[in-house]
This record gives structure tokens, C-alpha cells and sequence, in this order.
């Protein structure tokens, strides 16, 4: 926490709430003309959304509709999605469903993704789009309404896809060894049997390469790179 306040510019405050109805309350004082959001899980409540005198904008790292919800690019990775990208709207009682004030895809997923380099390409985006955000934003622009037919919601992974099921398909498996390389929050894994012995993927290949092959529900699938591991109890 020492380091966050060392590195905040001059005359920036750390609030710290611990539900969603504390941010109305520590947002109130500041009588704010607009408030920006980044990678919040929370629904801000009514009271929050008013307290700043335009309302509130999102910065939302899919192209809504797709991957409402807290962990959008995780879920382009799980599904294999070949690119992602960026979305500031203005900000509703709902998770991300808002009118779309700027938009921006383009960022490439590579297959075997290194996850500085995707979060570099997001954040670059982010710049991008940001400030022309906000000046819409100041100016009362309403945004583009988001085609609902097209909406979708990712939440949280569930707690099995931590482990591995050589039933399913290569590419599928494949995607869920992503996602962990990727990073999904201090989770662990994606465990696996192999001879009988536990391990962590860490890396698959598609087509044939050094490693143990093993055999999914639709055909083969190379582990190139693991280590043991103790899972957690299912």
C-alpha cells in the first residue's frame, strides 16, 4: 500500500471503500463533474452514479456487446478469439451495458500470447480512445445505444475449469492452458494427470512439437511445458 501512495501524483487521494455503496459515500465530498472507471467488478449503485454532475464512463477492454463482465480478454483468450479490443461507455445500473462513447478493436490475440505485450497494446488503445471520451462526454453526447442481440456475459471462471478434462476438445484445452498463462489472478493452474502424477500446464502446442503427447476428446495435444503440482482439493 506504501508503494500505491509513492507513486499517486501530487494531490491525487487513495480511497479504499469496501463495497460498492462506500464509493457513493467517498465520492460525495469531491463534487465531481465525471467519473472514470477502470477494471472495477462492482455495480456502482444510483447514489454513486450521481454523484458526479455528468455521470459516470467505463473503460471496458472488449468490443461491447461481447464479454460483459469483470475478465473480458480472459474470456477472447478461452474462446480462442483471434483479437480483442477497447470500449468507453457511459455507465448504467447494469454491468457494461451502456451507450458507447468510443470503440476500438484491432489487438491482436497471438496464439501464443506473451501477456505484457497484450496489455501494453490494450493500454495503448485506452490512451488512444480516453481522451476523446471524455471531451464527448463533457459535451452531453449521448453514444451509440449496444445492439443487445449481440450482448453477452462472462463472469468469473468457474471453479472446475481450474482442472483439466482430457475428454474435451484439443483447441478448447488448449485455450483453458492460455488463460492461466495468461494469468487469472493469483489462480493456479490448470491441472492435469499425467502418469498418474499431478502437474501445472503451462504450455501446449496444436501440432506436433517436443513434449508428452496426450490424447482429447477430438485428437492430440502436445505439452511442451509443466511442472508438479499439488491441486486443491475438488
Amino acid at each position: 500500500m506504501a508503494d500505491i501512495g509513492l507513486a499517486l501524483p501530487p494531490g491525487m487521494d487513495l480511497l479504499l471503500p469496501g463495497t460498492a455503496g462506500g464509493v457513493a459515500k467517498a465520492l460525495a465530498g469531491y463534487q465531481a463533474d465525471l467519473i472514470v472507471v477502470y477494471g472495477c467488478p462492482w455495480k456502482l449503485t444510483r447514489e454513486g452514479l450521481r454523484t458526479a454532475r455528468l455521470g459516470a464512463i467505463n473503460v471496458h477492454t472488449s468490443l461491447l456487446p461481447r464479454y460483459r463482465g469483470p475478465i473480458p480478454v480472459h474470456w477472447a483468450v478461452r474462446n480462442g478469439d483471434p483479437e480483442t479490443g477497447v470500449s468507453i461507455h457511459w455507465m448504467d445500473e447494469e454491468f457494461d451495458s451502456g451507450n458507447i462513447l468510443a470503440q476500438k478493436g484491432g489487438i491482436q490475440i497471438q496464439d501464443d500470447l506473451v501477456t505484457e505485450r497484450l496489455w501494453r497494446e490494450i493500454d495503448e488503445a485506452i490512451a488512444e480512445l480516453l481522451p476523446g471520451a471524455i471531451e464527448l462526454a463533457a459535451a452531453g453526447a449521448e453514444g451509440e445505444p449496444q445492439d443487445e442481440a449481440g450482448a453477452d456475459y462472462g463472469s468469473w471462471m468457474e471453479p472446475d475449469f481450474m482442472f483439466v478434462d482430457w475428454r474435451r476438445g484439443a483447441r478448447e484445452i488448449h485455450n483453458q492452458v492460455r488463460v492461466f498463462r495468461f494469468g487469472l489472478f493469483g489462480q493456479r493452474g490448470p491441472f492435469a494427470r499425467i502418469d498418474g502424477e499431478w502437474m501445472t500446464l503451462l504450455r501446449t502446442a496444436l501440432a506436433p512439437a517436443d513434449g508428452v503427447e496426450m490424447t482429447c476428446g477430438d485428437g492430440p495435444i502436445w505439452i511442451t511445458e509443466m511442472t508438479p503440482a499439488i491441486p486443491p482439493d475438488r
